[in-house]
């Protein structure tokens, strides 16, 4: 199954394999640690997982390891967000 991934231009569309799709999703999600957003690193990983088929139920079955990332992230724990978000495979 493909899925539209990332930002779309006028007339085109991006489809993208599971692992297209999650290295997006990390890609994104290390943007926020970059700039030291370490809950939105987390809930745009959340987020993200949810948009393509392959990787949905994944971000389902592990909400809850996504609440305990949040609350490291609230705490200030970057390097927490970090393995949350490249553990993903």
């Amino acid at each position: 199954m493909f899925a539209v991934c990332g930002p779309e231009q006028e007339g085109e569309s991006k489809v993208s394999t599971r692992q297209e799709h999650l290295d997006f999703c990390k890609q994104r999600a290390m943007e926020y640690v970059e700039r030291n957003d370490l809950l939105n690193a987390v809930t745009s990983m959340m987020s993200d997982l949810t948009k393509h088929p392959e990787t949905k139920s994944v971000g389902d079955a592990l909400s809850g390891l996504g609440l305990l990332a949040a609350m490291q992230a609230q705490q200030g724990d970057r390097d927490a967000v970090i393995r949350y978000i490249k553990g993903f495979n």
